[in-house]
Protein backbone atom coordinates (compact mmCIF):
# COMPACT_ATOMS: atom_id res chain seq x y z
CA UNK A 1 0.00 0.00 0.00
CA UNK A 2 0.97 3.19 -0.99
CA UNK A 3 1.42 6.53 1.54
CA UNK A 4 0.15 9.66 -0.14
CA UNK A 5 0.75 12.97 1.67
CA UNK A 6 -0.60 16.20 0.16
CA UNK A 7 -1.11 19.11 3.08
CA UNK A 8 -0.60 22.64 4.24
CA UNK A 9 0.12 24.03 7.14
CA UNK A 10 1.02 27.62 7.63
CA UNK A 11 2.88 28.69 10.87
CA UNK A 12 3.98 32.43 11.74
CA UNK A 13 6.69 32.90 9.21
CA UNK A 14 6.81 29.46 7.92
CA UNK A 15 4.39 27.63 5.28
CA UNK A 16 4.56 23.41 4.73
CA UNK A 17 3.44 23.21 1.51
CA UNK A 18 4.15 19.85 0.76
CA UNK A 19 2.71 16.98 -1.67
CA UNK A 20 4.52 13.42 -2.25
CA UNK A 21 3.35 9.50 -2.46
CA UNK A 22 5.23 6.42 -2.04
CA UNK A 23 6.04 3.44 -4.39
CA UNK A 24 4.41 0.37 -2.05
CA UNK A 25 7.43 -1.61 -0.11
CA UNK A 26 9.91 1.54 -0.46
CA UNK A 27 11.72 2.94 1.98
CA UNK A 28 11.65 6.97 1.13
CA UNK A 29 13.73 9.83 2.48
CA UNK A 30 12.71 13.15 3.28
CA UNK A 31 16.40 15.41 3.19
CA UNK A 32 16.39 18.94 4.27
CA UNK A 33 18.17 21.42 6.32
CA UNK A 34 16.53 21.98 9.88
CA UNK A 35 13.58 24.03 9.73
CA UNK A 36 12.76 22.56 6.50
CA UNK A 37 9.44 21.34 7.59
CA UNK A 38 10.78 16.81 7.60
CA UNK A 39 9.60 16.71 10.66
CA UNK A 40 6.21 18.67 10.60
CA UNK A 41 5.55 16.58 8.01
CA UNK A 42 5.99 13.42 9.61
CA UNK A 43 4.05 14.14 12.81
CA UNK A 44 1.05 15.40 10.46
CA UNK A 45 1.00 11.92 8.98
CA UNK A 46 1.29 10.10 12.41
CA UNK A 47 -1.59 12.75 14.07
CA UNK A 48 0.54 14.59 16.38
CA UNK A 49 -0.30 17.69 14.12
CA UNK A 50 -3.11 18.36 12.20
CA UNK A 51 -2.74 20.54 9.14
CA UNK A 52 -4.65 23.38 8.02
CA UNK A 53 -5.62 21.30 4.96
CA UNK A 54 -4.74 18.84 2.78
CA UNK A 55 -5.01 15.01 2.44
CA UNK A 56 -3.09 12.32 3.73
CA UNK A 57 -4.09 8.10 2.64
CA UNK A 58 -2.40 4.78 2.90
CA UNK A 59 -3.91 2.55 -0.06
CA UNK A 60 -7.16 3.27 0.21
CA UNK A 61 -7.47 4.26 3.95
CA UNK A 62 -7.90 8.27 4.40
CA UNK A 63 -5.92 9.11 7.23
CA UNK A 64 -6.47 12.86 6.81
CA UNK A 65 -9.36 14.86 4.53
CA UNK A 66 -9.95 18.20 5.38
CA UNK A 67 -12.48 18.45 2.78
CA UNK A 68 -13.90 15.56 3.99
CA UNK A 69 -13.65 16.47 7.77
CA UNK A 70 -11.57 13.47 8.64
CA UNK A 71 -8.88 13.31 11.07
CA UNK A 72 -7.93 9.89 12.22
CA UNK A 73 -6.43 9.81 15.79
CA UNK A 74 -2.99 8.10 16.58
CA UNK A 75 -3.76 5.25 17.61
CA UNK A 76 -5.71 3.97 14.64
CA UNK A 77 -3.63 4.71 11.74
CA UNK A 78 -1.33 1.92 11.83
CA UNK A 79 1.48 4.51 11.66
CA UNK A 80 4.77 3.63 13.28
CA UNK A 81 6.79 6.05 14.57
CA UNK A 82 10.51 5.49 15.83
CA UNK A 83 11.87 8.37 17.81
CA UNK A 84 14.91 10.04 17.87
CA UNK A 85 15.14 8.75 21.46
CA UNK A 86 13.63 5.48 20.52
CA UNK A 87 10.82 6.46 23.76
CA UNK A 88 11.41 2.95 25.63
CA UNK A 89 9.46 2.57 28.56
CA UNK A 90 12.39 3.05 31.07
CA UNK A 91 10.50 0.75 33.73
CA UNK A 92 9.92 -2.13 31.27
CA UNK A 93 11.93 -4.79 30.33
CA UNK A 94 12.39 -5.53 26.28
CA UNK A 95 9.28 -7.67 26.42
CA UNK A 96 7.45 -5.86 28.31
CA UNK A 97 7.48 -2.91 25.80
CA UNK A 98 7.23 -5.15 23.25
CA UNK A 99 3.99 -6.95 24.40
CA UNK A 100 2.27 -3.50 25.57
CA UNK A 101 2.51 -2.61 21.82
CA UNK A 102 0.55 -5.57 20.70
CA UNK A 103 -3.23 -5.85 19.93
CA UNK A 104 -6.07 -8.70 19.39
CA UNK A 105 -6.11 -9.74 16.00
CA UNK A 106 -2.11 -8.72 14.81
CA UNK A 107 0.86 -10.28 13.98
CA UNK A 108 4.49 -8.75 13.46
CA UNK A 109 4.87 -8.25 9.99
CA UNK A 110 7.89 -8.95 7.69
CA UNK A 111 8.55 -11.32 4.30
CA UNK A 112 9.71 -14.49 4.10
CA UNK A 113 12.13 -16.30 7.05
CA UNK A 114 12.36 -12.82 8.98
CA UNK A 115 8.20 -12.54 9.29
CA UNK A 116 8.25 -16.13 11.67
CA UNK A 117 6.23 -18.83 10.50
CA UNK A 118 2.85 -19.35 9.76
CA UNK A 119 2.06 -20.15 13.10
CA UNK A 120 3.60 -16.87 14.16
CA UNK A 121 1.62 -14.33 11.86
CA UNK A 122 -1.74 -16.78 12.67
CA UNK A 123 -1.71 -15.26 16.29
CA UNK A 124 -5.05 -13.78 16.13
CA UNK A 125 -7.54 -14.39 19.33
CA UNK A 126 -6.04 -11.97 21.69
CA UNK A 127 -5.36 -14.31 24.45
CA UNK A 128 -1.83 -14.52 27.00
CA UNK A 129 -0.85 -17.53 24.59
CA UNK A 130 -0.95 -15.73 21.08
CA UNK A 131 0.74 -12.66 22.51
CA UNK A 132 3.88 -14.75 23.99
CA UNK A 133 3.97 -16.28 20.34
CA UNK A 134 3.87 -12.88 18.78
CA UNK A 135 6.62 -11.41 20.97
CA UNK A 136 8.81 -14.58 20.82
CA UNK A 137 8.95 -14.30 16.92
CA UNK A 138 9.47 -10.48 17.32
CA UNK A 139 12.34 -10.85 20.18
CA UNK A 140 13.65 -13.79 17.61
CA UNK A 141 13.16 -11.26 14.67
CA UNK A 142 15.45 -8.65 16.11
CA UNK A 143 17.85 -10.83 17.81
CA UNK A 144 16.61 -9.76 21.45
CA UNK A 145 16.04 -13.32 22.98
CA UNK A 146 18.95 -12.88 25.60
CA UNK A 147 18.11 -9.22 26.30
CA UNK A 148 13.90 -9.89 26.74
CA UNK A 149 14.05 -9.34 30.38
CA UNK A 150 17.19 -6.85 30.41
CA UNK A 151 15.69 -3.02 30.59
CA UNK A 152 16.39 0.37 28.02
CA UNK A 153 19.61 1.35 29.96
CA UNK A 154 21.23 -2.11 29.96
CA UNK A 155 20.79 -2.05 26.07
CA UNK A 156 23.74 -1.23 23.92
CA UNK A 157 22.15 1.90 21.15
CA UNK A 158 21.93 -1.17 18.56
CA UNK A 159 19.97 -3.19 20.56
CA UNK A 160 17.99 -0.13 22.06
CA UNK A 161 16.78 0.45 18.62
CA UNK A 162 15.93 -2.65 17.73
CA UNK A 163 13.60 -3.15 21.10
CA UNK A 164 11.27 0.21 19.69
CA UNK A 165 11.44 -1.23 16.48
CA UNK A 166 10.04 -4.70 17.45
CA UNK A 167 7.47 -2.69 19.78
CA UNK A 168 6.31 -0.81 16.71
CA UNK A 169 6.22 -3.98 14.10
CA UNK A 170 4.24 -5.57 16.92
CA UNK A 171 1.23 -2.54 16.31
CA UNK A 172 1.68 -4.12 13.24
CA UNK A 173 1.84 -0.57 11.35
CA UNK A 174 1.51 -0.14 7.31
CA UNK A 175 3.31 2.88 7.42
CA UNK A 176 6.83 2.89 9.33
CA UNK A 177 8.05 6.58 10.28
CA UNK A 178 11.74 6.80 11.36
CA UNK A 179 12.96 10.86 12.59
CA UNK A 180 16.26 11.52 12.36
CA UNK A 181 17.19 8.29 14.64
CA UNK A 182 20.67 8.84 13.98
CA UNK A 183 21.12 12.34 14.88
CA UNK A 184 22.91 12.16 18.62
CA UNK A 185 24.95 9.37 17.73
CA UNK A 186 28.64 9.96 17.12
CA UNK A 187 29.87 9.24 13.09
CA UNK A 188 31.00 5.38 14.28
CA UNK A 189 28.27 4.27 16.25
CA UNK A 190 26.14 6.31 13.88
CA UNK A 191 27.41 4.38 10.26
CA UNK A 192 27.32 0.88 11.87
CA UNK A 193 23.86 1.12 13.07
CA UNK A 194 22.79 2.59 9.67
CA UNK A 195 23.79 -0.95 8.28
CA UNK A 196 21.86 -2.27 11.52
CA UNK A 197 18.79 -0.60 10.38
CA UNK A 198 18.51 -1.35 6.95
CA UNK A 199 18.93 -4.68 7.38
CA UNK A 200 16.28 -4.67 10.08
CA UNK A 201 13.77 -3.05 7.91
CA UNK A 202 14.37 -5.37 4.69
CA UNK A 203 12.13 -7.65 5.90
CA UNK A 204 9.56 -5.04 6.28
CA UNK A 205 6.16 -5.43 3.50
CA UNK A 206 4.65 -1.58 4.53
CA UNK A 207 6.28 1.61 3.21
CA UNK A 208 9.33 3.54 5.15
CA UNK A 209 9.53 7.30 5.69
CA UNK A 210 12.76 8.24 6.70
CA UNK A 211 13.66 12.05 8.22
CA UNK A 212 17.45 13.06 7.95
CA UNK A 213 19.35 16.22 7.33
CA UNK A 214 22.60 13.90 6.03
CA UNK A 215 22.35 13.24 2.29
CA UNK A 216 24.85 10.10 2.93
CA UNK A 217 22.13 8.58 5.20
CA UNK A 218 19.62 8.98 3.19
CA UNK A 219 21.80 7.18 0.20
CA UNK A 220 22.77 4.43 2.36
CA UNK A 221 18.97 3.59 3.54
CA UNK A 222 16.85 5.13 0.72
CA UNK A 223 15.84 4.13 -2.82
CA UNK A 224 13.79 7.29 -3.14
CA UNK A 225 14.55 10.45 -1.81
CA UNK A 226 11.84 13.84 -1.12
CA UNK A 227 14.01 17.27 -1.28
CA UNK A 228 12.47 19.69 1.69
CA UNK A 229 13.57 23.71 1.69
CA UNK A 230 11.65 26.01 2.98
CA UNK A 231 8.61 23.92 3.56
CA UNK A 232 8.60 23.22 -0.50
CA UNK A 233 9.44 20.21 -2.11
CA UNK A 234 12.05 20.67 -4.25
CA UNK A 235 12.44 17.43 -5.85
CA UNK A 236 11.29 14.24 -5.72
CA UNK A 237 12.17 10.79 -7.28
CA UNK A 238 14.26 8.13 -7.47
CA UNK A 239 17.78 8.37 -4.93
CA UNK A 240 20.31 7.89 -7.38
CA UNK A 241 18.53 9.79 -10.01
CA UNK A 242 18.36 13.01 -7.77
CA UNK A 243 21.99 12.94 -7.25
CA UNK A 244 23.03 12.68 -10.86
CA UNK A 245 20.26 15.21 -11.74
CA UNK A 246 19.11 17.32 -9.00
CA UNK A 247 17.28 19.83 -11.62
CA UNK A 248 17.30 22.81 -8.88
CA UNK A 249 20.19 24.95 -7.49
CA UNK A 250 18.30 24.01 -3.89
CA UNK A 251 18.39 20.05 -4.83
CA UNK A 252 22.16 20.30 -5.76
CA UNK A 253 23.38 22.37 -2.77
CA UNK A 254 21.05 19.74 -0.28
CA UNK A 255 22.54 17.00 -1.84
CA UNK A 256 26.46 18.50 -1.25
CA UNK A 257 27.39 19.90 -4.39
CA UNK A 258 29.43 22.78 -3.14
CA UNK A 259 30.10 24.61 -6.59
CA UNK A 260 27.02 26.58 -7.74
CA UNK A 261 27.28 29.62 -10.22
CA UNK A 262 24.80 31.92 -11.70
CA UNK A 263 25.22 31.55 -16.05
CA UNK A 264 24.82 32.92 -19.32
CA UNK A 265 24.51 30.96 -22.25
CA UNK A 266 27.22 32.10 -24.88
CA UNK A 267 26.02 29.54 -27.77
CA UNK A 268 25.21 26.16 -28.82
CA UNK A 269 25.89 23.98 -26.03
CA UNK A 270 28.65 26.39 -23.98
CA UNK A 271 28.00 29.20 -21.36
CA UNK A 272 29.97 31.23 -18.95
CA UNK A 273 30.11 30.60 -14.99
CA UNK A 274 29.76 34.11 -13.69
CA UNK A 275 30.47 33.08 -10.35
CA UNK A 276 33.95 30.90 -11.76
CA UNK A 277 34.88 33.50 -14.47
CA UNK A 278 35.26 30.50 -16.68
CA UNK A 279 33.68 29.40 -19.84
CA UNK A 280 32.40 25.88 -20.25
CA UNK A 281 30.61 23.39 -22.28
CA UNK A 282 27.85 21.30 -21.32
CA UNK A 283 27.74 18.98 -24.28
CA UNK A 284 24.10 19.38 -24.20
CA UNK A 285 20.98 21.82 -24.98
CA UNK A 286 21.02 24.62 -21.96
CA UNK A 287 17.09 25.33 -22.04
CA UNK A 288 15.83 28.76 -21.18
CA UNK A 289 15.14 27.97 -17.59
CA UNK A 290 18.75 27.28 -16.83
CA UNK A 291 19.79 29.55 -15.15
CA UNK A 292 22.56 27.87 -12.91
CA UNK A 293 25.45 25.18 -13.33
CA UNK A 294 26.53 22.88 -10.55
CA UNK A 295 29.89 21.03 -10.41
CA UNK A 296 30.90 18.07 -7.55
CA UNK A 297 34.16 18.77 -5.85
CA UNK A 298 35.24 15.39 -6.79
CA UNK A 299 34.57 15.28 -10.92
CA UNK A 300 37.27 17.88 -11.21
CA UNK A 301 40.64 16.82 -13.07
CA UNK A 302 44.29 18.08 -13.83
CA UNK A 303 44.63 18.75 -17.43
CA UNK A 304 47.35 20.05 -19.82
CA UNK A 305 48.29 23.26 -21.69
CA UNK A 306 45.25 24.72 -23.69
CA UNK A 307 42.79 22.47 -22.08
CA UNK A 308 40.51 23.22 -19.33
CA UNK A 309 40.84 26.30 -17.15
CA UNK A 310 43.82 28.00 -15.07
CA UNK A 311 43.38 27.77 -11.65
CA UNK A 312 45.51 28.73 -8.35
CA UNK A 313 45.55 27.34 -5.18
CA UNK A 314 44.03 29.53 -2.11
CA UNK A 315 43.79 27.10 0.69
CA UNK A 316 44.12 23.24 1.57
CA UNK A 317 41.82 21.44 4.01
CA UNK A 318 43.18 18.28 5.20
CA UNK A 319 41.07 15.59 6.36
CA UNK A 320 41.65 12.18 7.37
CA UNK A 321 40.80 10.29 4.08
CA UNK A 322 40.50 13.59 1.48
CA UNK A 323 42.21 17.13 0.80
CA UNK A 324 39.81 20.08 -0.06
CA UNK A 325 41.31 22.14 -2.30
CA UNK A 326 39.86 25.95 -1.86
CA UNK A 327 40.88 27.49 -5.88
CA UNK A 328 40.55 30.66 -7.48
CA UNK A 329 40.79 31.39 -11.45
CA UNK A 330 42.02 34.50 -13.00
CA UNK A 331 38.56 35.68 -14.33
CA UNK A 332 36.86 35.53 -10.35
CA UNK A 333 35.48 38.61 -9.16
CA UNK A 334 36.18 40.38 -5.82
CA UNK A 335 34.17 38.62 -3.49
CA UNK A 336 33.16 35.02 -5.36
CA UNK A 337 33.66 31.94 -3.06
CA UNK A 338 36.34 30.09 -4.10
CA UNK A 339 35.81 26.57 -6.47
CA UNK A 340 36.29 23.52 -4.22
CA UNK A 341 38.06 20.42 -5.76
CA UNK A 342 38.44 17.64 -3.56
CA UNK A 343 41.11 14.89 -3.83
CA UNK A 344 42.49 11.45 -2.22
CA UNK A 345 43.85 12.41 0.94
CA UNK A 346 47.75 11.21 -0.70
CA UNK A 347 47.29 13.77 -3.93
CA UNK A 348 49.53 16.45 -3.86
CA UNK A 349 47.45 19.03 -5.23
CA UNK A 350 50.32 22.19 -4.96
CA UNK A 351 51.86 22.70 -8.57
CA UNK A 352 48.20 22.02 -10.35
CA UNK A 353 47.89 24.41 -12.91
CA UNK A 354 44.90 23.74 -15.10
CA UNK A 355 41.52 21.37 -14.43
CA UNK A 356 38.93 20.41 -16.53
CA UNK A 357 35.27 18.76 -15.91
CA UNK A 358 33.52 16.16 -18.26
CA UNK A 359 30.84 17.89 -20.09
CA UNK A 360 27.87 14.99 -18.49
CA UNK A 361 29.44 15.90 -15.33
CA UNK A 362 27.96 19.42 -15.21
CA UNK A 363 24.90 20.04 -13.81
CA UNK A 364 22.02 22.46 -15.63
CA UNK A 365 19.91 23.82 -12.76
CA UNK A 366 16.91 25.28 -12.54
Amino acid sequence: MSLSVEIRKKYKGFTLDVSFRTEEGETLALLGASGSGKSITLKCIAGLLTPDEGRITVGDRVLFDSAAKIDMKPQARRVGYLFQNYALFPNMTVRQNIEIAWRPGQAPMGRGAAAGNTADRGAAAGNTADRGAAVDALLERFQLAAQALQYPVQLSGGQQQRAALARIYASNPEVLLLDEPFSALDSFLRENMQVELKHDIKGYDGDVVLVTHSRDEAYRIAERLVILDGGAVVAEGPLAGIFADPVTAQAARITGCKNISHIEKTGGTRFFAEDWGIELDAGREILPEHGYAGIRAHDFFVCGEGEGFPVSIDETVKGPFETSVLLRTPGQRAGDAPIWWIVPRGFDPFGTERLSVSPEKILLLR
